[in-house]
């Protein structure tokens, strides 16, 4: 029986310390990713590494899933696997037994998280909506310089390579090529 550890931030720069350091854990995953689906690399892991006994201890129940579904269907498959999962923030624990007060708390609380998140995203577009409006609003700012990554496409390099070497995802410099393409024409 191993305790095993789950830690979430949505962003890199965003500190776990908070999450579980006062328990001791046999093993310990850690993302730094959202939420929003269950396409995490170290939750992937850890699904992979728990056994029948083993029990998963997560802060709070958003730090497993942002939405509804994802949490329900991960925790209903770990506790018919034998898993238990334990929310200490909300300090419920999730055995696989029939606890109609359990599932309804975890029901409403990730209703409550996945209603949070809709939100703020909401709120997001709103604000970048207004900024566009005024003239305010710039988008991201380009880490790289299209014509330096078109110039090593144009010395034979090839699009991974690029982008491996400007440390930008191959999309990336896809689209500069388009855009030098459409320029070009």
């Amino acid at each position: 029986m191993a305790s095993v550890g789950y830690i979430r931030v949505s962003t890199v720069d965003q500190n776990t310390e908070r999450q579980l350091a006062q328990f001791k854990l046999d093993k310990l995953f850690e993302d730094k990713c959202s939420g929003k689906d269950t396409n995490r690399p170290q939750l992937k892991a850890m699904l992979d590494y728990v056994r029948e006994g083993d029990c998963i201890h997560v802060h709070d129940i958003s730090r497993l899933a942002r939405n509804l579904s994802d949490l329900r269907t991960l925790v209903s498959d770990l506790t018919n696997r034998g898993i238990s999962v334990k929310f200490h923030k909300e300090n419920l624990h999730f055995t696989g037994e029939a606890n109609p007060m359990q599932d309804l708390m975890l029901s409403m609380l990730g209703a409550v998280y996945e209603f949070e998140r809709s939100m703020a995203l909401e709120r997001q577009r709103e604000g970048i909506a207004l900024a566009k409006a005024q003239g305010r609003y710039q988008g991201a700012k380009k880490r790289v310089d299209d014509a330096a990554v078109v110039a090593e496409l144009d010395k034979g390099t090839s699009i991974r390579e690029t982008a491996k070497i400007f440390k930008i995802a191959p999309s990336t410099v896809q689209r500069a090529k388009q855009a030098s393409q459409a320029k070009d024409s």
